[in-house]
């Protein structure tokens, strides 16, 4: 299966993504196999805990301590979606009930939902119909900094210039990285 969506990349601080090592991804989570031992590893205290995510170029789910930064769990690659997510049994059957797309180290669009219903399903998961708390990201083309839009207000809190109604921070299409104008990393407040 071909995973759908579009590819964010790494937008956040350099110097977090120069401190990825190989090897040091989230755990990959392809089957409901994999995520039963993955569950089965993870203390009841932890598992209560919300989790780092990123779906990968490949469709799967990856997870990590919530403390993790996305682009460690993504090995540094560009992914099709990133957020935080928390888990639940319900009955004898493991649910996602809480995702969000809150990654400001990938700002993924609330428009990766698709991929990460797909990675979710994959894994034997029961899951929401869509991100529980969309975060909706958008780069200022004044001061080029990345702003997380609150309350529908579609304005920079850097340097208050407008912000454009549709995602603008970064792409990866069909393998090829389309980059964006050069911008200063910081999340908004």
């Amino acid at each position: 299966m071909i995973p759908r969506g579009r590819g964010y990349r790494y937008v956040g601080p350099a110097e977090l993504r120069a401190a990825v090592r190989p090897g040091t991804e989230g755990r990959r989570i392809a089957s409901s196999a994999d995520f039963g031992a993955w569950a089965a590893e993870q203390s009841w205290a932890g598992l209560a805990e919300p989790f780092t995510f990123v779906v990968g170029m490949d469709g799967a789910l990856r997870l990590a301590p919530r403390r993790s930064e996305h682009v460690a769990c993504a090995g540094g690659r560009p992914v099709l979606g990133a957020g935080e997510i928390t888990f639940a049994q319900v009955a004898t059957a493991w649910a996602a009930t809480y995702v969000t797309n809150h990654s400001t180290g990938y700002c993924p669009d609330t428009s990766s939902w698709p991929a990460v219903s797909d990675a979710l399903g994959r894994a034997g998961l029961a899951h929401p119909d869509g991100f529980t708390h969309g975060i909706v990201f958008r780069r200022c083309p004044g001061c080029q900094e990345h702003n997380i839009v609150r309350e529908n207000d579609f304005v920079c809190v850097f340097c208050g210039e407008d912000l454009p109604e549709t995602w603008n921070i970064d792409l990866v299409e069909t393998g090829r990285i389309i980059p964006a104008p050069a911008a200063r990393s910081h999340p908004a407040p």
